[in-house]
């Protein structure tokens, strides 16, 4: 009879470990009572290694060293601030940005193209609402600042017309 008692607790154990892995648990602990004072006490665990996430350092460029007027002019250009432009339209909301009506449309806008005041220059989803953003002005569109799909705060700069 004893012999039949560890089988069953071999039984109940083996089921115990697969109901561990299957609902993706760490740790279940059971106490099965016989009557009188025998019982069975059963702690099943498994260590999880969690892996660290990774973390994303921003080194500083280094460029190579190549003459003084070769790289000033490259240098001038990126150390304007967008923001501050006088033609640039930023962002009213914070939301993804598209330039296309929809998936393989053209999009509204591409640098060079004339825009009037009112015309729509690309769209901002926010909370599941599509949001046609209108050009403040008439002119050109010097630079298309935000990529396709991209995330946008308020007041990013997302184009500049001139």
């Amino acid at each position: 009879m004893k012999n039949k008692t560890h089988e069953a607790d071999v039984a109940f154990i083996k089921a115990l470990a697969e109901m561990l892995r299957d609902n993706d648990l760490t740790e279940l602990q059971v106490k099965r009572d016989y009557g009188g004072e025998d019982s069975l006490n059963v702690r099943v665990s498994r260590q999880v290694t969690m892996m660290p996430a990774p973390v994303q350092v921003a080194a500083p460029a280094v460029a190579p060293v190549a003459s003084a007027a070769a790289v000033a002019p490259a240098a001038a250009a990126p150390s304007e601030d967008p923001a501050s432009h006088p033609g640039v339209v930023p962002s009213p909301m914070v939301g993804t940005v598209y330039t296309q009506p929809e998936p393989g449309a053209p999009s509204f806008i591409s640098v060079g193209a004339k825009v009037s005041e009112g015309d729509t220059l690309l769209i901002i989803e926010a909370m599941k609402t599509m949001n046609h953003i209108p050009a403040p002005k008439g002119g050109t569109v010097k630079r298309i600042l935000v990529d396709d799909g991209a995330a946008v705060e308020f007041g990013t700069p997302l184009v500049i017309i001139e």
